[in-house]
Parts: C-alpha cells; structure tokens; sequence
C-alpha cells in the first residue's frame, strides 16, 4: 500500500565474536529471518558479514539493534526458528508489531494496476487492515469488503510479507450435497469462492492465479476443513462468514499463526443458517468488539460500488425490516 515517506535514518553496528555458522544461523534460509524483522518493523536491514545496518525510522532503530545483538547471542547455543525470530519482534515492539505507516488516502499497488479506496468507510477499512492482524468488514453485497480484501491479500503477497494467500468460505447452501458435486476438493468448493477468484484474476491474471494455486501459495481451504491448522505467513480471508457457526468462528480465528493477517466478511442480514443457530459473525461482533487489536469495519448501504440500484433495493429491505419488527 502506497504511503508518505516518512524521514529514515541508520544505524551500523558490528556483530562480536565474528562466526559465519552463527551469522547464517541468524539470518535464516534465504536471510528470511531478517526479512521478517524488515516486515515486523518497517525497517530495512543490510549486511556484510557481520557488519550491520539498519535502516529507518529513528525512534525504532535502537530496540531492532537491540533485538538482532540478543538474537546473536542465542545462536551459541541453538538453531533460531521462525517462531523465536517472530517472539522476538513482538517482544521489542509490544503487543502489537510495527506496521506500515498510513497515509490520508490509502492505495494498493497491484501489477494490473492501482486500487483506491471509495469514501471514508472504505479508507478506514485499509487503514485498518494496514494496522491490525485480525479485521472484519461487516456490509451489505456491492460494499467492495471482500474486493478490497483481496487486494490488501495480493499486495501482501507481491512485496513478501507473506509467504501464501488462504481462502477460505462456508460452503452453507451445499450442505451434505458437496460430496456429491464432480471434481476433487478444491473444485468442489470453487464456486462459492467465485467472487475472491474473480478478484484474483483481475489483479494477478489468470495464468499467474492458475500458477500460484498449482504451488500452493494461493490455497483453498473450505471452513469444514480448518480444524487443527496453525497459519503461519499467511494472509487469509474468510468470506460470506455470517454463515459460520459460533463454533466455527472461534476455530477460525484460533488458526491464526506468526506474522499472519486475517480478514473475516460478511453480511449479517443475509444468513442461510437455520433460524435456531445463531451466526459466528454476530457472535464474534459481540465478544471481540472491545478486544484491542482486531478492527471493525461497519458498512452501508451509501457505501455500495455496484449498479445504482443495488443501493435502492438494500434501503428498501432495511426499511422492509424495520417496518416489520417495529
């Protein structure tokens, strides 16, 4: 997402005793350990052997030198892991890694070209997702919740904060029937994922989605099939979630892994639960809207993008229903 360039400043410093087993020890595969410090703090981190540097923002450089002279220290004694790697972060930068400075109008940067939020609830809903790693983006269809969330997934994935895009969806309205649909999993599920793959396409192309999704790093995981999972690198999307259970809401949250974001839509005027079950989005507004750290976005009807008359039909239900329960 673009952003204003904030004044950078650096740091060098040398690491001691000079060890090349334990320089490649903590930077990790690839120096992927160092990306995932540059991601954590919005820095960026070069080296030569054991001469570092550390480039920017002033108020940050210290407590990121401080992190990678403790993690050195551990590497006398043991082979860092990702997830030592991701605690430290969280440990330096409090309860919540550093994330992307925002601008006043947030913008997502994609191969195909330049997605702009429209009006303010769709600005708050980038700056949120910019800032939290658990978002919910609650409206009626045309909003552009799960459009937008596709785009903060694709942008994630293009500049390396995460190493995979996970879709995931309730397959409600097949019930017991999705056994008996042809092709395998992934084709079983596809067509209540059509509007995250339309997305998809659009902004990567079919050929690279097609691509992406042969290798995994695009993966479809239909709701049912979550349990036990921790995602690690992963930005992950939940749609159409006012047709999870309670249950099933808890279990998906619970699968959030180190340097992940989840981003959970929906629209609870339109559940197919049956009448007796209450849907997982509604619960989850009521027991997670004071938790610090996860974000709410609330859309309207003045938000929709589509057609006109989409907007007129969703005013003309909402008055529909308050009339009735009045």
């Amino acid at each position: 997402m673009t952003k204003a360039t904030p004044s950078l400043e650096n740091i060098s410093f040398e690491l001691e005793p000079s060890d090349n087993n334990r320089l490649a020890n903590l930077c990790g595969h690839l120096d992927e350990n160092l990306r995932m410090m540059e991601r954590g703090f919005g820095v960026e981190i070069n080296n030569r052997g054991g001469v570092f540097q550390v480039i920017g923002k002033a108020d940050i450089l210290a407590d990121v030198h401080a992190m990678i002279v403790e993690l050195y220290a551990e590497t006398e004694q043991t082979i860092l892991v990702a997830e030592q790697v991701h605690l430290a972060i969280r440990k330096v930068g409090g309860q919540e890694t550093v994330k992307m400075v925002v601008e006043d109008e947030v913008t997502i940067k994609t191969k195909r070209g330049l997605v702009k939020a429209r009006g303010q609830n769709q600005q708050e809903y980038l700056r949120k997702a910019m800032t939290y790693d658990i978002n919910f983006g609650i409206g009626p269809a045309g909003t552009g919740k799960t459009y937008l969330a596709v785009a903060c997934a694709v942008e994630a994935l293009e500049r390396d904060f995460v190493r995979r895009i996970v879709l995931v969806r309730p397959a409600v309205e097949a019930g017991e029937k999705l056994g008996f649909l042809p092709g395998d999993l992934s084709q079983k599920i596809d067509p209540y994922l059509r509007p995250l793959y339309d997305a998809l396409y659009e902004m990567l192309g079919f050929e690279r989605v097609a691509k992406l999704i042969e290798r995994n790093v695009i993966e479809v995981a239909p709701l049912a099939y979550m349990r036990g999972r921790t995602l690690n690198e992963s930005f992950v999307i939940l749609d159409e979630a006012q047709n999870t259970t309670c249950e099933q809401m808890k279990m998906f949250l619970t699968r959030l892994g180190y340097n992940s974001t989840a981003m959970i839509t929906g629209d609870i005027t339109q559940v197919d639960l049956p009448k007796s079950q209450k849907s997982g989005l509604r619960d989850a507004i009521d027991i997670l809207k004071d938790v610090e750290g996860i974000g709410f976005t609330f859309f309207q009807a003045k938000d929709v993008v589509r057609h006109a008359l989409v907007q007129k039909v969703i005013l003309a239900y909402e008055a529909n229903e308050r009339e009735a329960n009045s």
